[in-house]
């Protein structure tokens, strides 16, 4: 495992989780994990504020100029046995700034504190980055 590793350039955990995710030592299959890879990465992928509810309860925070932060913490308060109604900070942003596809409505965006419609941003970091030559 860590000459693959070396070889790869990877950390010797990296090939050791990806062998072992996909028949160990001694039944590895690299195409059975490509497989893999490709279907638990499908897309387009339902979006958590499909659920009507969710959309509804968090549209109507945001109007009253909750933060995505604070909407976030209040819906695990307020329904704390329905994982349906909990969703993350990010989920909201995300939605939010989705443009043309979000299930929130674009004047929602406006109703951030910041009043920015497009984010900024941010750095990349290389983690799961594609092998080069594979």
């Amino acid at each position: 495992m860590s000459s693959i590793a070396r070889e790869l350039g990877r950390a010797p955990s990296t090939v050791t989780r990806e062998v072992a995710a996909n028949g160990g030592r001694d039944h590895y299959g690299a195409w059975k994990g490509r497989c893999r890879a490709r279907d638990s990465s499908r897309r387009p992928k339902t979006r958590k504020l499909a659920h009507r509810p969710l959309a509804v309860q968090v549209s109507a925070w945001l109007e009253e100029l909750w933060s995505p932060q604070e909407i976030a913490e209040r819906l695990r308060i307020v329904f704390p046995n329905d994982p349906m109604m909990h969703v993350s900070h990010e989920t909201i942003y995300q939605s939010l700034f989705v443009q043309g596809r979000g299930e929130l409505r674009r004047e929602l965006a406006r109703c951030l504190r910041s009043g920015r419609t497009v984010r900024r941003p941010q750095g990349r970091t290389e983690r799961g980055a594609r092998i080069t030559d594979m």
